[in-house]
Order: structure tokens, then sequence, then C-alpha cells
């Protein structure tokens, strides 16, 4: 976790009739096993979180299914899973992750608009004491909450923070969490990752430096939890390469790391539909996922989940211009 990896998102697999893919969800768990990936985060945003749904009932199921894979497997790999919802829903999925062997705990604050900042600490408390927690900033178009300085500040000092994901996809909110953690005693102790699907190289090759009593302290983005790289997963094992080979030798070659930035974030907007405020988003990684050869559908579970007028047409364009061995 602390030297840095690749942790993408866990889609999740529907049959045609929208039943669970149980089958397909293991193949896409052996996709990122084989892919150089580090870790998976499962029950986030991009598994969808209607599966909690009482109509649904998948989160168990999923997590069980995907620790199984893994298990199978004689390797070092991260389990992350994604903890939502009020503190008694969070407790209980934490409980739930450490059942099935989950390293950490993804904690969102997503849909808490009326919990106060406080009440968030406590409710991140609670589950720390449960599982070790990997924070979580999500942006308000897919959910989230804008959450201050101080928040931060007083999230970092929770002893089981491990890591802290910000996907704000705002300069000025990044830059909260980085220096609130800066400013921790525990700084040491919590890693950080991109989860800016629309910065990814630039957080990655950043030194974020602030004045702490005096001294300059120094903090470093070591990876990324993206569901930008739920698809294309080996590009992003080899991008993260490349980020770390850079910096080792003084910023050589910074120039096509920063070029390499655009085209990347170009693919994002198109993939999470940007133009539509994220709308097509998870249809849009299934469907990267479906000309990969490693989804049979684009399925979600709620109709609203598919891709947008025009999206297809944006795929295509970045898939001819970076990717054209999936057109």
């Amino acid at each position: 976790m602390h030297k840095g990896t690749v942790i993408p998102a866990h889609p999740l697999a529907l049959n045609d009739d929208k039943t669970f893919d149980e089958d397909g969800q293991r193949r896409l768990t052996n996709y990122y096993l084989s892919s150089g990936a580090g870790g998976v985060a499962v029950g986030v945003h991009t598994t969808q979180f209607e599966i909690r749904d009482k109509d649904v009932r998948l989160y168990e199921p999923v997590l069980r299914i995907v620790a199984e894979e893994i298990g199978k497997v004689e390797k070092c790999f991260l389990k992350v899973a994604g903890i939502a919802g009020p503190t008694e829903q969070a407790v209980k999925e934490a409980e739930i992750a450490v059942k099935h062997g989950y390293h950490f705990g993804l904690l969102s604050q997503g849909g808490l608009k009326q919990l106060s900042e406080k009440e968030l600490v406590e409710r991140a408390k609670e589950v720390a004491a449960i599982i070790p927690v990997f924070g979580f900033y999500l942006q308000p178009a897919v959910g989230g909450v804008i959450l201050s300085y101080d928040f931060w500040r007083a999230f970092a000092d929770i002893e089981n923070v491990h890591a802290i994901k910000i996907a704000a996809f705002n300069r000025y909110q990044t830059i909260d969490v980085v220096r609130a953690v800066c400013e921790s005693g525990r700084r040491n102790e919590i890693a950080l990752y991109t989860g800016n699907d629309d910065n990814i190289i630039t957080d990655l090759l950043t030194p974020y430096r602030f004045k702490v009593n005096g001294t300059t302290v120094e903090k470093h983005f070591v990876g990324g939890l993206l569901g930008h790289w739920a698809f294309c997963t080996e590009h992003a094992v080899r991008t993260l390469k490349e980020v770390n080979d850079c910096i080792a030798n003084d910023y050589r070659g910074i120039e096509n790391l920063l070029s390499k930035n655009i085209e990347i974030t170009d693919t994002n907007a198109a993939v999470f539909d940007v133009k539509n405020n994220f709308k097509g988003s998870i249809a849009g990684i299934h469907e990267m996922l479906r000309r990969q050869g490693v989804m049979s559908n684009i399925l979600c579970l709620r109709e609203h989940e598919k891709l947008s007028i025009g999206q297809l047409e944006e795929i295509e364009r970045i898939c001819k211009s970076y990717f054209p061995n999936l057109l």
C-alpha cells in the first residue's frame, strides 16, 4: 500500500436479464489479477452503489466471490471493500468485509449530507475500530459531499486510517486533503492515492510541499484507486512505472508524461461521459471492457445507467486515437 500500486475499481457483471453473472464476475477478477495490478476495490461507485438496495442485495455476494478468486492465487493482492451509508450500515459493511478477508475499507462520505463533519469523523472512528480505513473524497457530481480542511485534519488523526483516495476532481479540495495529512502527526502512516481521473499523471508526478512548524513536509501520491484504471489496466500499470522511473531519474522525460496525461484525460472525458455530468460513466467503463473481451455486455442494475446520446461516438473517437486495437 505505501510503496504504491494500481488499484482498479471493480465493476459488476450482469447477465442479459440483469441477474448477477457470477462467472462473469470471476472473469473480471482474474483479468485484474493477471494485469499486473496490486489490488482491487469492490463495492464502490464503479461496482454500482445499488448492490446494497433491498431488492438487489448483492453487496456480500460480490465481495465474497471476488475474495474467493483472489484466494486461489498465491500472490500479494490488496482487497479493498467499499463502505457506505450511515454509521449503522457502514459498521455492518465493515464487518462483512472483515469476514471475507478484506484488508481495507474504502469509506465514502457520499449521500450523507444530513451528517455534520463532526458526526462523519465519529462514524469513521467506529469503522476504523473494525477494519483499517482507506479514506475517500468523492466528487459531488456522483453523490459526494464537499468537506473542509478541518474535517480531513481530524480524519488524518484517526488511528487505523492508512490511506486516502482523493477523487474530488478539484485542485483546491485536493490540496485541502494533502495539506491536512502533511500537518498531521500521522503523515507517514497515511498513503495518498489519486482518484482524480481528470488529472492522474499530474497528481502522481507532483511533490506536494507545505511548511509545518517551520519545516518543509513533502507528500506524493504513490498510486491510484480509479474507475479509469478498471479498463486497459495493463496500460495503467505501465504508466505508473513510467511515472516512478521519471521521478527516480530527476524527472527526465516528464514532457512525454505530461502529454500522456492529456491523452488519459481525453479518454476519461469520453468514457466517463463528462459532457453529461458523468451519467454514462459506469456504462462507459463496461463498453471499454466489452471491447477488450472481458465483459459480455454493458448492462447496469438501473435503467438510467447507460451510455448517453453521443457517448459511443466519443468512445469510438478515443479508441481510434489511443486504443486502435479496441475499434
